[in-house]
């Protein structure tokens, strides 16, 4: 099995994208603080979208402008468009994040687009980015299934794949946007990637109990990147029932405890999961921050 992988924490965004409880950019940024403090190597901050598509991540500009340096920690965002790209350059983002569906219902929907669309878009904003040197990271959404056109073939999905990736793109995610996934799926996808010549991750949601079993799956393929959120908030407000990603904290014990160290402080994470609780007003999927840290070497 090969090391850890890098963790980036999404809750920022895709975390608190579905909640019902809107947080100020203030305590945002104070979650991207606590997030990096606790060794994060990279957080998924914000995301460049209209706020009256997705009223809970307004202010992106704000909550990068407050949060403090945080050394050793990759300050993210999310962008869906051209005007998300020159918002986030002139936020001052260390890494660009762009995700699309793979099939055209949920474009249309998500993004109001098409597969196709998407895909020169997304080549368009690769160009920019390696011209501006900022890392770009692609994450092909419904990889694993589409609330509206039903199962998504890996054959499809590696199609996206290919037909995007070029100069520019540093990373290429597959996400279970709405949790259907199981772990053969992971392992096709990954070893039909393992030729595309940039790191491959998964972004995964926990939606039908299958995540966690995901994420195993994927770490034992050599995964190199793995999206999770504190307390294991999340989901998509243009995804019926999609419910929250794999949760950072309990994927973090799941890795040490299998000897597999990720730099990051468990015992903070359950701290600030129990925070993030209390600022959402409501106790929070995730498991690890309810029953607590257990040694399971002994020592």
């Amino acid at each position: 099995m090969s090391g850890a992988p890098i963790i980036c924490d999404v809750g920022p965004r895709d975390g608190l994208q579905n909640e019902s409880r809107t947080l100020t950019p203030q305590v945002r940024a104070e979650l991207c603080e606590r997030l990096a403090a606790a060794g994060l190597p990279r957080v998924e901050a914000v995301s460049f979208v209209h706020p009256e598509r997705v009223p809970q991540m307004a202010g992106a500009e704000e909550v990068l402008s407050l949060w403090a340096d945080s050394p050793g920690t990759v300050r993210a965002g999310l962008i869906l468009n051209e005007k998300g790209y020159d918002r986030a350059l002139a936020a001052g983002v260390e890494e660009l994040h762009l995700a699309f569906p793979v099939t055209d219902e949920f474009c249309a929907r998500n993004q109001n687009t098409t597969v196709k669309d998407a895909i020169a878009l997304t080549r368009r904003l690769a160009e920019r980015a390696h011209g501006d040197g900022l890392p770009l990271t692609i994450t092909l959404g419904a990889s694993f299934g589409c609330p509206f056109e039903g199962a998504v073939s890996p054959s499809h999905v590696l199609s996206v794949a290919e037909r995007v990736l070029g100069e520019g793109i540093s990373e290429l995610l597959f996400a279970d946007t709405i949790g259907v996934g199981v772990p053969t799926q992971v392992r096709t996808l990954l070893s039909g990637a393992a030729g595309f010549g940039v790191p491959i991750g998964c972004h995964l949601h926990n939606t039908r109990n299958t995540g966690f079993a995901n994420a195993l799956a994927a770490v034992e393929a050599g995964v190199a990147v793995l999206d999770a959120s504190l307390g294991g908030t999340g989901g998509c407000p243009f995804a019926p029932r999609a419910t929250g990603n794999i949760c950072t904290e309990d994927l973090v014990y799941m890795l040490h405890g299998m000897g597999i160290e990720t730099g990051i402080d468990l015992d903070a994470l359950i701290g600030h999961a129990g925070w993030l609780a209390e600022q959402l007003g409501k106790d929070l999927p995730g498991q690890v921050y309810k029953a607590g840290n257990f040694n399971l070497t002994g020592r």
